[in-house]
C-alpha cells in the first residue's frame, strides 16, 4: 500500500499542465521548475490529502524533506501547507528543521510563509527569541528575512524591543529582499501602533533605505 505522500506526488505529476509552465516559471524568475498547476488545481489535489495526513500523530518530516527534494515547486507548496496546518503541533525541537527549509530552495514565496509558521512557534515558546536575534545576523540573507518577518502576524503582541534589534542588525543592507522586509514588518505593525512606527522611522531615517521608509509609512497619517 503506497503512502499518502507517494499518492500525493503521483497525483500531482499526473495532473501537470505543460501549457502553464512557461508563464509560471517566468514569474518566478526561472528559479524553479513547475508542473503548471494553478493554485485552485493544486488545492483541489492536495487539500483533502493534507487534511487526512494531519490527523496522523506527530509531524511527518520525512514527507516534508521528500517534498523539498522534488524538482517541481508545487511539492514545496504542499509541504508548507502541511506545516501550516500543523502549526500547533510544532515544538522548539523543530526550529532547526524549519531553518533548513528557509535556507534550501529559497525564494520569497517559501520563506515568507515559513516565517509565519516560525513566528507562531516563537510566540508560543518565547525562549526562542534569542534564536531569532541570532538569525538576524546570519550569513544567509533568507534567514535574516525570516527573522525580520517572523512577528508579522503578532499585532499587539509584537515585541518591539526584539523588532528594533533585528532591524538595526540589518540596516545598511543593499539586498532588496531585506530592505523590503524591514519596511513590510514596520508597515504591518503600523496598523497596530502607527505612533511607534513613525517615531522609529524618524529616529533611524538617516540609515533606513528609501524602500524601507516608503513601505513603513505607506499607511501612516502625516501627523503621526
Amino acid at each position: 500500500m503506497e503512502s499518502w505522500s507517494t499518492d500525493l506526488f503521483n497525483t500531482l505529476e499526473a495532473a501537470q499542465n505543460p501549457d502553464k509552465v512557461p508563464a509560471m516559471e517566468a514569474y518566478m524568475k526561472h528559479n524553479f521548475k513547475y508542473l503548471g498547476l494553478s493554485s485552485p488545481a493544486l488545492a483541489a489535489i492536495s487539500r483533502q490529502r493534507i487534511a487526512a495526513a494531519a490527523q496522523l500523530p506527530g509531524v511527518d518530516w520525512e514527507f516534508v524533506r521528500e517534498a523539498w527534494q522534488k524538482p517541481y515547486r508545487e511539492a514545496q507548496y504542499c509541504a508548507i501547507s502541511y506545516l501550516n496546518r500543523l502549526r500547533p503541533r510544532l515544538s522548539p525541537a523543530d526550529l532547526p528543521a524549519l531553518k533548513t527549509l528557509v535556507q534550501a530552495k529559497s525564494w520569497w514565496d517559501s520563506v515568507d510563509t515559513l516565517s509565519g509558521i516560525i513566528g507562531d512557534l516563537v510566540l508560543r515558546f518565547p525562549e526562542l527569541k534569542p534564536e531569532m536575534l541570532a538569525w538576524s545576523l546570519d550569513a544567509d540573507m533568507w534567514t535574516r528575512r525570516a527573522a525580520i518577518l517572523h512577528q508579522l502576524e503578532y499585532k499587539a503582541k509584537t515585541d518591539t524591543e526584539l523588532l528594533t534589534k533585528i532591524i538595526l542588525n540589518n540596516l545598511g543592507s543593499r539586498e532588496f529582499f531585506i530592505n523590503k522586509a524591514i519596511g513590510w514588518s514596520l508597515r504591518q505593525y503600523a496598523w497596530t501602533n502607527p505612533d511607534w512606527v513613525a517615531a522609529f522611522v524618524r529616529e533611524h531615517e538617516a540609515v533606513l533605505s528609501t524602500l524601507s521608509k516608503r513601505e513603513a509609512t505607506k499607511h501612516i497619517p502625516p501627523t503621526a
